[in-house]
């Protein structure tokens, strides 16, 4: 299962998403679930209409500018490695090793982060309750059209039907820096205005055993990087 390629691709679609709402779109995509947006789209805009989807048309509005900083995978890697050394300052303490964020991981481990980062993410995507149905077929054929690997849409199908649990997501984390990926990823997909979804990254950065600091640290680089 090449979850990775498939995670690069919609973390680097945040860019095609904005400029496909600065385009005109902003009607078809809070009437259709941003469904409007993937007309005769292809690559880049496939994964954008994908991540569109999963953002809901509310969140895509408000959320799409952190989408947009990340160039991909390494880029979320570079966040989560500069939050490690700046909690690790704060501590005054040296670390003991080097933080080993996906940035800095040989292939085989960078799709073990891969598949927890994109299963965090598909979890923050079911925080506000708004994806159904209707909601869950059209995510599913977008990615269809984006990586036709059966093991990765059974895979998706199934993450998108499970009930939504915080303690279950927080278990694909085997080390601290999947954790902070994690996290991150989530930080970027919710709407921290909303109660519920506010709610489901603080029961979810506690399932992570994410230190205050670091958590702090972490929503901190994702404001940063997002301006």
């Amino acid at each position: 299962m090449n979850t990775r390629g498939l995670l690069d691709q919609l973390l680097k679609s945040g860019q095609d998403l904005l400029q496909n709402k600065a385009g005109g779109n902003q009607n078809k995509a809070s009437s259709g679930g941003l469904s409007g947006l993937l007309s005769g789209a292809s690559g880049g805009a496939l994964a954008a209409g994908a991540m569109g989807l999963l953002l809901g048309s509310k969140k895509a509005r408000s959320v799409g500018g952190k989408v947009a900083l990340y160039g991909g995978l390494a880029a979320l890697g570079v966040v989560a490695y500069k939050a490690f050394g700046n909690w690790q300052a704060q501590q005054g303490s040296a670390p003991n090793t080097e933080p080993q964020t996906l940035d800095r991981l040989p292939p085989a481990q960078v799709e073990l982060h891969s598949q927890a980062i994109l299963k965090a993410l598909v979890a923050a995507a079911k925080a506000d309750g708004h994806v159904d149905d209707r909601e869950r077929a059209l995510i599913e054929g977008e990615f269809t059209k984006l990586d036709n690997d059966q093991e990765l849409q059974q895979w998706l199908h199934a993450e998108l039907g499970k009930p939504l649990d915080p303690t279950e997501v927080a278990r694909a984390a085997s080390t601290p820096e999947m954790a902070a990926e994690m996290y991150i990823a989530s930080v970027m997909m919710v709407d921290e205005q909303s109660f519920m979804e506010k709610s489901y990254l603080d029961e979810l950065a506690r399932q992570l055993k994410l230190e205050p600091g670091l958590k702090a640290e972490l929503e901190k680089q994702v404001r940063q990087a997002s301006l």
